[in-house]
């Protein structure tokens, strides 16, 4: 498998990395992924049992030490962290979830949802290599210009938030890998070799998978998730949202009602008031219903288009085996 500018920067064997997602990316998958060559994230919530807890800053924050130093143990590999900056409370507590993990000396963050400039000087002061999530060409010059050392390009088919503009992978990488010097990740639609070819012919220098290791042995999603994930096609997802933030997730109930508030002109504030319900989600908001608590028809089940490749749940670094043994057949054939 080539070896690109993103291995030597990241310390890692193979330009491959497991996208965070919040909730049910944790220490096991994180390590199980670096251990096998690739670089493993930590996502948001991670360490975090119950809703009630995501809402206490002390216990996100201890959450996240606990799955920082449990990462240690198993694994001497680079790993990351990701950090959504978002805003109102959650900006708050990512100030708190920054300087926890600058202090248990992570190797690698990954930011997301928010300026480049907010956090990439107090990472590089304490010598952590800072990837960004970008959606544009504007934002990627952006965040070069703050000084980020690579730009994961967020395509339109990707799981989870997503960019409103609806720039496919094909679309975005491109032009991005075009527009900035410092190396460009693929992400959304892979999910094996031929994607990761594929992301390398149009210029990236590494791939970032969410969706593929959501169906892996070691990832924290409930089965019902898991198993939706395996009966999925090619049209089992669909993006939506606009209002409130536009993400891509299975097609359920949720989905449908959700669109339906759109398209009735329902405002901002009633949207987000149906997306932090959960009276009839055993104490669960929407959002981490489906993911944590298995309610794949009334939950926020984030999945990305590429769910209709994926057949069997392997583990972590099987994915991985795969995707470096296929890789050679694959350019061969072209």
């Amino acid at each position: 498998m080539k070896k690109t500018r993103l291995c030597q920067l990241l310390g890692i064997e193979y330009p491959i990395i497991q996208a965070p997602m919040a909730w049910i990316t944790c220490a096991e998958l994180a390590a199980a992924v670096s251990n096998a060559g690739g670089l493993g994230t930590i996502g948001p919530e991670a360490g975090v049992k119950t809703q009630e807890e995501s809402k206490d800053m002390k216990i996100v924050e201890g959450g996240l030490r606990e799955e920082i130093r449990k990462v240690k143990t198993l694994t001497n590999r680079p790993f990351a962290v990701n950090f959504p900056i978002g805003w109102g409370k959650q900006q708050i507590f990512n100030e708190q979830r920054v300087a926890a993990a600058i202090d248990e000396g992570i190797p690698v963050a990954i930011v997301s949802m928010g300026s480049p400039e907010m956090f990439t000087r107090r990472f590089h002061d304490a010598g952590i290599k800072v990837l960004h999530i970008v959606i544009s060409v504007k934002q990627a010059r952006k965040a070069e210009e703050a000084g980020v050392d690579a730009v994961v390009c967020i395509g339109y088919e990707a799981g989870g938030h997503i960019g409103a503009d609806e720039a496919p992978t094909f679309v975005l990488v491109p032009q991005v890998a075009d527009a900035v010097k410092i190396p460009v990740i693929a992400a959304g639609g892979i999910a094996d070799a031929r994607g990761f070819v594929a992301a390398l012919a149009l210029g990236a220098e590494g791939v970032y998978l969410g969706t593929r290791f959501m169906a892996t042995c070691e990832c924290n999603a409930h089965p019902n998730m898991k198993q939706a994930v395996l009966e999925a096609d090619d049209t089992a997802t669909v993006a939506f949202g606009r209002r409130t933030g536009i993400s891509r997730c299975l097609k359920n109930d949720y989905t449908a009602c959700h669109m339906k508030m759109e398209a009735s002109g329902a405002s901002f504030d009633e949207i987000r008031e149906y997306e932090r319900s959960g009276n009839d989600l055993g104490g669960w908001r929407r959002v981490p219903a489906a993911i944590v608590a298995g309610n794949i028809i009334h939950g926020s089940a984030a999945c990305g288009a590429i769910a209709g490749m994926i057949n069997e749940i392997i583990p972590a670094r099987e994915v991985i085996r795969r995707m470096v043994e296929d890789y050679k057949a694959v350019v061969d054939k072209l």
